[in-house]
């Protein structure tokens, strides 16, 4: 590299790039190919995992949605916005992994408040965490410059894919050795190899110039299985996309007007009777309570992402706020803000894609126009923060992408609240990579007809977890899924599409990208054998990411990678189903004991006609049936008179002696930080111990 890696407002230096000549071509281990913010924390992760990598993305800002789309207000879940309390760890510690919590504590850093760190810097009432897109750029930037340095990274920007090369395999499954590409500046085409490539595009344009199998828009029934939907496909039923708007609110006078576009008042979509600068919402007796816009509570604050005042509740001069305005209810209408519901960009030719994102971003400006003359007159564009001219962002806000088929979908039936009476988590896929919460599916349906809404519990997302399947394409190799392209639907994307989730899909899919280059597999083939699918888990707690979810145990928790690890694989989970605790120092039960070594041992289940422990009947004891295979395999006895004891408390020592015989070559090792006496095992041993015997039994 010719010179430092440096950058100013968040973009790095000119030199920093990788330029490829007309018809050049590059290798690397790694491709990645977009601009989202999955496609930056997969890049990250690689790098970390000491793999080389080519990032290649259509501008020069990294990040996507927090950068690049001017939304860098999270929309965090209830669980993320946690304090430490008696049961639980903070949120940012259980939530999300160490790296995207690194990351928001850089920003904290580079953002104070009246000269402090805090914990919100933007103090948004909708978002618990907020900072410009530039110190979100600038944070981003900086942890990526060390591989810039050393050359592991070559950021290729201003680039998008026009052709995906194939090589066929003994399969008959065609497998992604490269993808060319076109310079959206000069017109120059290029060609990077690769020997894994991950699809981290914002709009799921790799899989579209592949042709590889692929949905758009909200499927059929018959397609994804989901209950909820109708028979028929409907395309062209996909969320809406926005353009972010950052503007600060001046002291008065000192505004800078906003020019209406071409059309106000007169293009459907610039039809100034659907903006509002108010909204209301009703109080426990069923009143209209009206919020004006730079109210306590108004769409000012709702996602402020800069404040002058440590207090969070007032707006003040100086304050910059980013305008993502969906819908406003009134007693007596529904207005609209910058949210663009007229067209859609997947599935479309590239010359419509681009007069509905013309059209968006004349709206985004038509709306901030009548804010101004409708009493709001006080607001400046901070073109500063988002790389352009007059304030809007340099992209749309994209909610959804063409998704490919991929080995899991990720359905209706594996989020929603509906599905899962008395619980607390949605489905716990066992080779889970990942978490994430948000209270409910989002949707922001477009104009046109036949979207499905959910309602009630069926809209009420649970928290959910990633399963590794949904990252594998059903029929290419070479190729992972991630952002918005990996197996989810219409209508679960609209909860997997969240900032924090986007983040730790993007970790995943990295994680899963290295794993098969380090070992000249296919991520089919890991996703499909359980021994990889422990390994990847492994990698993945070990640096810290969660992959299920427990809000008592943190990832810098010295057992945080077994009692993970073993939570997914539903070798040991929660003592009850109403809550996140796993509870570590909590004393395990025999019949505990008995039915993890049976899962992790993968014993052949017996069932004798006669029970063999008076206290250990069949219908009335849960772990009859792992109790009766263990002593089947000469494994346990009981504690005398014909008794188990199934719920007395097991010792360390009764513990290795049941290891002792079950595997003797993994004693030693799996006891090497566990003391062996007769105190009670606690839970986080138990899973420490059997940890080891796990990794034994499928040789990782």
């Amino acid at each position: 590299m010719p010179g430092p890696v440096t950058q100013r407002n968040g973009v790095f230096a000119d030199h920093v790039f990788t330029r490829p000549a007309q018809g050049a071509t590059l290798s690397c281990s790694l491709l990645v190919v977009g601009g989202s913010t999955a496609a930056y924390s997969a890049t990250l992760t690689a790098l970390r995992l000491n793999l080389d990598v080519c990032l290649v993305q259509p501008l020069m800002v990294v990040g996507g949605q927090f950068t690049a789309q001017a939304l860098p207000a999270s929309d965090d879940g209830d669980l993320l916005k946690e304090k430490a309390g008696l049961y639980n760890v903070d949120g940012e510690r259980f939530a999300i992994s160490k790296a995207q919590r690194e990351f928001r504590e850089r920003q904290r850093d580079l953002q104070p408040v009246a000269g402090r760190k805090d914990f919100n810097p933007g103090g948004g009432w909708v978002s618990p965490f907020a900072t410009t897109p530039v110190v979100a750029s600038t944070a981003m930037n900086q942890a990526l410059a060390p591989y810039l340095t050393n050359e592991k990274l070559r950021l290729i920007p201003y680039s998008e894919p026009v052709e995906v090369l194939f090589d066929p395999t003994p399969s008959g499954r065609r497998r992604v050795k490269g993808v060319v590409f076109r310079n959206s500046q000069t017109g120059a085409t290029f060609t990077v190899n690769a020997q894994v490539t991950i699809e981290a595009t914002d709009l799921g344009d790799l899989l579209e110039v592949g042709g590889i199998e692929s949905r758009v828009g909200q499927e059929a029934r018959h397609e994804t299985g989901e209950a909820i939907l109708p028979e028929d496909a409907r395309p062209q039923c996909q969320q809406s996309i926005t353009f972010d708007v950052l503007v600060e609110h001046t002291p008065p006078g000192k505004g800078v007007p906003v020019s209406a576009p071409a059309g106000y008042g007169r293009d459907p979509w610039l039809n100034f009777h659907e903006f509002t600068g108010r909204f209301y919402t009703k109080d426990s007796g069923g009143n209209w309570q009206k919020w004006d816009f730079l109210s306590d509570f108004g769409i000012f604050r709702y996602r402020r992402v800069l404040r002058s005042q440590s207090y969070e509740k007032r707006v003040s001069h100086g304050d910059v706020s980013v305008i993502n305005w969906g819908t406003s209810q009134e007693p007596d209408r529904h207005c609209c803000g910058n949210d663009y519901r007229p067209g859609y960009l997947v599935g479309v030719s590239r010359e419509e894609r681009q007069l509905h994102i013309k059209r968006a971003r004349d709206r985004a400006q038509a709306y901030i126009h009548f804010l101004q003359t409708h009493g709001v007159s006080d607001l400046k564009p901070r073109g500063d923060l988002t790389w352009t001219p007059d304030g809007i962002a340099l992209e749309p806000y994209i909610r959804e992408a063409r998704r490919g088929v991929a080995l899991t979908t990720i359905r209706h039936e594996d989020v929603a609240e509906t599905f899962f009476p008395k619980q607390v988590r949605a489905r716990c896929f066992e080779d889970s990579v990942g978490i994430g919460q948000y209270h409910y599916m989002d949707l922001h349906g477009n104009d046109q007809r036949g979207h499905v809404s959910p309602r009630g519990k069926d809209v009420v997302a649970l928290p959910f977890s990633l399963p590794l399947g949904a990252l594998v394409p059903v029929n290419t190799d070479g190729l992972v899924l991630s952002a918005k392209s990996l197996g989810t639907t219409h209508i679960t994307n609209a909860a997997y599409r969240m900032h924090p989730m986007e983040w730790a899909i993007g970790e995943a899919s990295g994680c899963l990208a290295v794993v098969a280059a380090w070992l000249g597999v296919q991520p089919r083939d890991l996703a499909t054998q359980e021994a990889h699918v422990r390994r990847i888990q492994g990698y993945l707690t070990r640096n810290g990411v969660p992959i299920f979810w427990f809000d008592d145990v943190a990832h810098d928790d010295k057992d945080f990678e077994p009692i993970q690890v073993l939570a997914a694989a539903g070798i040991i989970r929660s003592e009850s189903a109403d809550d996140l605790h796993f509870k570590p120092s909590g004393n395990v039960s025999r019949a505990v004991v008995a039915t993890a070594l049976v899962k992790v041992l993968k014993l052949a289940k017996k069932t004798p006609a006669q029970p063999t422990f008076v206290d250990v009947q069949p219908g009335k004891q849960w772990a009859y049936e792992s109790i009766e295979t263990l002593y089947a395999h000469g494994l346990v006895s009981g504690v005398g008179e014909g008794r188990f004891g199934p719920d007395q408390p097991i010792t360390r020592e009764q513990l290795s002696f049941l290891v002792r015989r079950a595997m003797p070559e993994v004693y030693e090792k799996a006891f090497a930080r566990t003391p062996i006496d007769r105190h009670h095992l606690q839970r986080r041993e138990l899973s420490r111990v059997l940890y080891e015997v796990l990794k034994q039994k499928l040789g990782i």
